[in-house]
C-alpha cells in the first residue's frame, strides 16, 4: 500500500478519534469549513488560485497534530513509525527561549505529489530534562519515563515488517493504523500519585503533561482556514474560549508563513495512583486552527525575524504587541509581485502557453524579463512548516500562568538529532529545491517552444 495512502488512513483515523475524545474539535472543524466556504464565495479569485495550485482538494483534509515525548528512544521510534507513512523530520525548533523546556521537529511529507495527496503533519517535541534546575526532580522524572512503553508490541512488529519488506500490504497497513492510534490515545489515569504530579507540575506544567501519563496523547489537531480572523470570531460566537490574539504575522493581503490560534485547553478529570479518592484535574488538550501563507526565502525570513524582534522589543516597553506588529510589518511588502521581484518569497512557475505561441522570449532573457513579459506566471509556494515563537505562544496560553519566561540554555540541535537518530531536513532547502525544479521545467518548455516557432 502506498505510504501516502497509509498516511491518509492514519490522519482520518486520528481525526475521528480526537473528535470522539474532544467534541469541541468537531465543532471547530464545522466552523472552519463554513468560514472557508464564505471566504471563497467572497473571493472567487482565491478559489480559482487554490484550484490551480492543487490546494483546494487538500483543504478539507489538511490537519496537523502535536505530541510531546519524554525520551530519545520514544522519539527515535516515532521517526520509524512516521516513516511508514512517508513522513520525514523537517526543521529544528527551539522553544526554550519562550520558557518551554522542549525542542521539536515536524514529521511531514516532503515532495509535491505527497503533499497534494495528504499533507498531514505532526509537530513532535522532546522533553529537555536538563533544563530543570532540581536535579532530584530530573532523576525522578527520568525514572518514571524509563518504565513506560508507549507503543504496542504489535505496532513495533509492523514497523519492523515495513522496514524489512519496504512497506505494508493493505491488511497490514490497516492494522498498523489501529495499533499506532493507541500511542496517541488519551488516558484519564495518570501513572503517578498526586504529590508526584504536583511536584512535576511545580517545576513546569509541560513536564507534568509529558511524564505523568501512559503515552504522548495528541494534544491538538489543527484544521486549515482561509481566514483565521473570521474563524476566531466564529469561535467566540460559538462559545469557545478563543485566545485573545492570533499568533504569527499580522493580517495581510498576501499571507506569509503561518498564523495560528486556538481555544483554550480543557480541564479534565484525572485519576492518580494511590487508591480511592486520588483524583484531580489536568489541562493538556485544546483546539487549534491555522492559516498558511507563502514560504519565505532566507532573505524574506531574515526580514520577518527582524521585524518580529523589533515588535517584541516595543511590546516589552508597554506597547500592545498586536499594534507593534501591525506597525512594524508595514515594512514587509504585501503584494505578490514585489515579493517575487525582491526575492522575499518562494514561487513555482508556469509557462503561459498563449504568450509563448504569440512570440518566444528573447534569447538570454532572465527571470525578471520572463515574468515581466508574461511568459512565466509565478505562483506562491505554500509554507508547510512552523514558527517556534508561534508554537511557544500556543503552548504558553494552554499551560497556565506558572510558565517561566525563558531558560538559560539555548537550543541543541546536535543532541536532538542524536536522539532522533538522523539529521532533520532543512525546510528552506526544500522550498529552494521546489522553486529551482519548477524553473528548470519551465525553461525546458520555453526552449522547446522557441525552437518550434523558429522551425
Amino acid at each position: 500500500m502506498p505510504a501516502d495512502d497509509i498516511r491518509a488512513l492514519f490522519s482520518r483515523a486520528m481525526s475521528d478519534m480526537y473528535r470522539s475524545e474532544v467534541p469541541q474539535y468537531g465543532l471547530l472543524c464545522e466552523l472552519v469549513a463554513r468560514v472557508n466556504a464564505q471566504a471563497m464565495e467572497r473571493d472567487p479569485a482565491l478559489a480559482a488560485r487554490l484550484q490551480g495550485e492543487r490546494q483546494l482538494e487538500r483543504l478539507d483534509v489538511e490537519r496537523h497534530g502535536a505530541i510531546r515525548v519524554g525520551t530519545a528512544q520514544e522519539l527515535a521510534t516515532l521517526r520509524r513509525l512516521f516513516a511508514v507513512m512517508g513522513m520525514q523530520p523537517v526543521g529544528y525548533y527551539d522553544l526554550s527561549p519562550a520558557g518551554i523546556p522542549v525542542h521539536s521537529t515536524a514529521f511531514r511529507p516532503v515532495d509535491e505529489a505527497a503533499l497534494a495527496r495528504n499533507p498531514f503533519r505532526v509537530f513532535t517535541s522532546l522533553l529537555r530534562l536538563e533544563l530543570l534546575a532540581d536535579a532530584g526532580l530530573r532523576d525522578e522524572a527520568a525514572r518514571i519515563l524509563a518504565k513506560r512503553r508507549i507503543f504496542t508490541p504489535r505496532c513495533l512488529a509492523l514497523i519492523e515488517q515495513a522496514e524489512q519488506a519496504g512497506g505494508l500490504d493493505e491488511a497490514q497497513a490497516r492494522e498498523f493504523v489501529a495499533q499506532a492510534l493507541e500511542t496517541f490515545r488519551w488516558h484519564s489515569e495518570a501513572t503517578v500519585d498526586l504529590p508526584t504530579y504536583q511536584r512535576l507540575r511545580g517545576a513546569h506544567a509541560l513536564v507534568a503533561d509529558i511524564v505523568c501519563f501512559k503515552g504522548p496523547h495528541i494534544n491538538h489537531l489543527t484544521p486549515r482556514t482561509l481566514d483565521i480572523d473570521a474563524a476566531q470570531q466564529a469561535m467566540r460566537q460559538a462559545g469557545l474560549a478563543a485566545k485573545e490574539v492570533v499568533e504569527g504575522p499580522p493580517r495581510r493581503d498576501v499571507p506569509i508563513l503561518l498564523r495560528q490560534t486556538s481555544f483554550l485547553a480543557l480541564e479534565e478529570s484525572i485519576r492518580f495512583t494511590g487508591g480511592p479518592g486520588a483524583g484531580g484535574t489536568h489541562t493538556a488538550r485544546f483546539g487549534e486552527i491555522e492559516q498558511r501563507g507563502c514560504a519565505l526565502t532566507r532573505k524574506g525570513r531574515a526580514l520577518y525575524d527582524t521585524l518580529l524582534a523589533e515588535a517584541q522589543a516595543r511590546a516589552a516597553t508597554g506597547s500592545p504587541l498586536a499594534e507593534a506588529m501591525a506597525e512594524g510589518f508595514r515594512r514587509f511588502p504585501d503584494d505578490a509581485a514585489t515579493l517575487q521581484r525582491e526575492g522575499l518569497a518562494f514561487f513555482r512557475y508556469a509557462v503561459d502557453a498563449d504568450r509563448l505561441r504569440r512570440a518566444p522570449p528573447p534569447p538570454g532573457a532572465d527571470l525578471a524579463a520572463l515574468v515581466a513579459g508574461g511568459w512565466l506566471q509565478p505562483q506562491p509556494i505554500t509554507y508547510e512548516d512552523f514558527l517556534p515563537v508561534s508554537a511557544a505562544g500556543i503552548f504558553r496560553s494552554n499551560l497556565g500562568a506558572e510558565v517561566r519566561e525563558r531558560f538559560d540554555q539555548q537550543g541543541n540541535q546536535v543532541a536532538f538529532e542524536s536522539a532522533l537518530g538522523t539529521a532533520v531536513i532543512d525546510e528552506i532547502a526544500l522550498y529552494e529545491t521546489a522553486q529551482a525544479a519548477s524553473l528548470a521545467a519551465c525553461m525546458r518548455v520555453l526552449h522547446q517552444g522557441a525552437a518550434a516557432l523558429s522551425a
